[in-house]
């Protein structure tokens, strides 16, 4: 009878035993899903949440950073890549971005889809920002030209009034950059990459009369009065009004 007592108390206190084995990864799994770990169990913790809001103030973020630049969506082509099964089609887009003051970029992006190719766009041409000196922040301060490839265009400064006198690619340059007045011609291709490069090879040529006297060791007035012939007064003001 001992021994029957005895196989019988085995035999019920296995089960329980199996029972406290299997309950114990489960009560550290959940534990593991409170603390917002890592874990596969812990993805509906405190840390997803505050993951989740992070990515939200990302986005105000540089939602708030695209308002401060003028974006001019110049090209987009489709593109198509051939692969065993068929066609793979894509889109290019070709941006312009420029904070109204100055500064101006492009940039050029591909994606399955329409949007996707122009963030990428944008993004790469706000990478890729110059500054561009500009009289009285309305016209360019001297005539330019730029090449590239098949591409040649001539910028020139004009009277306050003039306008923008440009068109298809080259007036989104100058509308972002923030250039009241000014006339161009492009002679060559019209293909807008092209176009495109060669304003901006024109543009990094500018320079100012401030730039151009501290690298002289001259002052502004004198370089003002042996290129406009004006008197005294007028050209120390004019040399006075030049910020840049």
């Amino acid at each position: 009878m001992a021994d029957e007592n005895t196989q019988g108390a085995s035999v019920q206190d296995g089960p329980v035993q199996e029972t406290q084995v299997q309950d114990a990864p489960t009560e550290g799994r959940r534990e593991r899903g409170a603390r917002g770990g890592r874990g596969r169990y812990g993805g509906g913790g405190r840390g997803g949440r505050d993951g989740g809001r992070g990515r939200r103030d990302d986005r105000r973020n540089r939602d708030e950073d695209a308002e401060e630049f003028i974006e001019k969506l110049v090209h987009i082509n489709r593109v198509s890549k051939t692969v065993k099964g068929g066609k793979r089609f894509g889109f290019a887009a070709l941006v312009v971005v420029g904070d109204g003051k100055g500064r101006a970029g492009f940039g050029h992006g591909k994606a399955r889809e329409v949007p996707e190719a122009i963030s990428k766009a944008t993004a790469a041409a706000k990478k890729a920002m110059v500054r561009v000196p500009l009289r009285d922040g309305r016209t360019l301060h001297h005539d330019g030209a730029g090449v590239f490839g098949a591409g040649r265009v001539y910028v020139r400064s004009a009277p306050q009034g003039t306008g923008i006198i440009a068109g298809g690619p080259m007036r989104a340059v100058f509308e972002s950059l923030g250039v009241a007045d000014v006339v161009t011609k492009s002679v060559g291709t019209s293909n807008p990459y092209n176009m495109i490069r060669a304003t901006f090879e024109a543009l990094r040529e500018q320079t100012s009369p401030k730039s151009v006297a501290q690298r002289r060791g001259k002052k502004i007035a004198d370089l003002l009065a042996r290129r406009s012939g004006l008197g005294g007064a007028d050209v120390s003001a004019e040399a006075e009004a030049i910020t840049e």
